[in-house]
């Protein structure tokens, strides 16, 4: 799907950096939708198989590492074909659009990384198959959009109060708002945003900001992933 909407906004919607624009929304949406509902149902669906492994003589954490990194992994290279391979096909890839797609690519797999992982965390915690995929589809929507909205909320009641320090804090707790902070920025449309965009800019427009922006990033993987192992450690199978 991530490779037809880059096609066919190469096709229809211009040059290189107007299409990875257009295909910010749909990345943000879609790639914690499918890494939250495949890592939730991969996990419950190898329930035996895990079982199976668990009694023979193999740590309890080289097992958990092998079961994230065999559906992250390739997940992650498939999400980084899809968006790269129409920009190489088409020929769009020139000296703007390069760091701009590799930094595209490089933020999509985090954020594979950090719902693979949160996807984990949560299957480990709730046994029940059903329910797991329902509490995943409730954090995508948390996060997805009942978060943007309340941000939403908290700024239009505190208007009138300085608000730059809150909205950092506020967009550094959410991996898809940080994710779509930092691709914006990249991208040079931070003006989108308006207000909020020169507050980020303004910490994040560097160099130095852009390596603390993906260092948070990093840490949202490596976050999620330290509470799966922890619980997968002392889930009783």
């Amino acid at each position: 799907m991530l490779c037809a909407a880059a096609e066919l906004l190469l096709r229809f919607g211009g040059s290189g950096p107007s299409a990875l624009v257009s295909l910010l929304n749909v990345v943000l949406l879609l790639v914690p939708l499918v890494s939250l509902v495949l890592g939730t149902a991969a996990l419950h669906d190898a329930r035996e198989f895990t079982e199976l492994l668990l009694a023979q003589p193999i740590p309890r954490r080289a097992l958990f590492v092998g079961l994230h990194l065999g559906l992250a992994v390739p997940l992650a290279g498939a999400t980084a074909l899809a968006i790269a391979l129409p920009f190489a096909l088409e020929r769009a890839i020139d000296a703007e659009t390069a760091p701009a797609l590799a930094l595209f690519v490089v933020v999509a797999v985090l954020l594979v990384g950090c719902f693979t992982a949160l996807a984990f965390l949560l299957a480990v915690v709730v046994h029940d198959r059903a329910k797991g995929l329902g509490a995943a589809i409730l954090a995508w929507l948390g996060l997805g959009l009942v978060y943007d909205g309340a941000v939403l909320a908290f700024v239009t009641a505190f208007r009138d109060w300085p608000l730059e320090k809150p909205m950092l804090a506020l967009m550094v707790l959410n991996p898809i708002d940080l994710a779509r902070t930092i691709l914006l920025l990249r991208l040079d449309v931070a003006a989108l945003m308006g207000y909020t965009g020169a507050v980020f800019r303004m910490a994040f427009g560097t160099p130095v900001g852009m390596a603390v922006a993906l260092a948070a990033m990093a840490a949202w993987v490596a976050l999620p992933w330290w509470l799966a192992a922890r619980a997968f450690d002392r889930r009783d199978f």
